[in-house]
């Protein structure tokens, strides 16, 4: 198991149009994607937490290649005031 989280402080206003890319993002990442076990998008103020789970590192950066990432962190870079990844593997079963 590989797992990420991604915090991320969208710039004031910018939030109606960051959001709905992100719940897109994270869709089809879910939907398209077989190495993605999990992706919740949570949201506090103008802040946006991820949480995700995948089989393996390669299955994460599979994630990063894809198209539909690419067109997500395109479109939202300058609606981003701040991006924070951390990256973790199962040390315990």
């Amino acid at each position: 198991m590989f797992a990420v989280t991604v915090l991320f402080d969208i710039h004031p206003g910018q939030m109606d149009a960051f959001l709905p890319r992100m719940i897109d993002n994270a869709r089809t990442s879910r939907d398209t994607e077989p190495g993605c076990q999990q992706f919740d998008v949570c949201q506090e103020g103008d802040q946006v937490f991820l949480y995700e789970i995948y089989d393996d590192r390669a299955a994460f950066d599979v994630h990063l290649a894809s198209t539909h990432f690419k067109a997500f962190d395109a479109a939202v870079a300058p609606m981003v005031a701040r991006k924070d990844v951390q990256t973790y593997e199962r040390v315990l079963r």
